[in-house]
């Protein structure tokens, strides 16, 4: 999808501002409320926007530890051990990668004793080989996508 100033402009204030409604987004950007309601419709239905969520911190829900765990997985077993992972409630994300391992988890944990229990359930599925834990002593650059708004969109 091409995107115009006005969508970048737009897709800023969404993550800058994702409360302030589309009345507020169409006086800040100067343009009439049905045009940018047209506009976030393109972006979501292009896949641009993905979501709407709030930004929900683990530390404050008790879940200290934060870990990174690669997986070395049995040959064939991609997608039965990626469907097996959503129900570990641990496992925020995972990604399948290039490299050292098949898979990169990145876990939340209530400190290292319950990390060591996680990674046990994640050992114990089917088709995976053995894991590498990395545990996060501390977030540098937190989650972040609006330096990309700034990028070139030119071509």
């Amino acid at each position: 999808m091409s995107l115009d100033r006005l969508d970048l402009a737009l897709l800023r204030l969404l993550v800058k501002q994702p409360r302030v409604g589309m009345r507020e987004y169409a006086r800040l950007l100067g343009i009439a409320r049905g045009t940018v309601q047209a506009r976030v419709q393109r972006l979501e239905d292009s896949g641009v926007v993905t979501g709407y969520a709030a930004a929900i911190s683990t530390k404050a829900l008790g879940f200290s530890v934060l870990a990174f765990v690669h997986l070395h997985l049995a040959q064939g077993s991609l997608d039965a051990v990626t469907a097996e992972l959503t129900r570990v409630p641990e496992v925020l994300e995972a990604h399948s990668i290039t490299g050292e391992g098949d898979l990169l988890c990145r876990v939340a944990a209530r400190d290292n004793s319950h990390l060591e229990h996680v990674v046990q359930v994640i050992v114990g599925l089917p088709g995976v080989v053995r894991t590498r834990t990395e545990i996060a002593l501390n977030e540098r650059v937190p989650p972040r996508v609006l330096p990309l708004l700034d990028g070139d969109f030119s071509g």
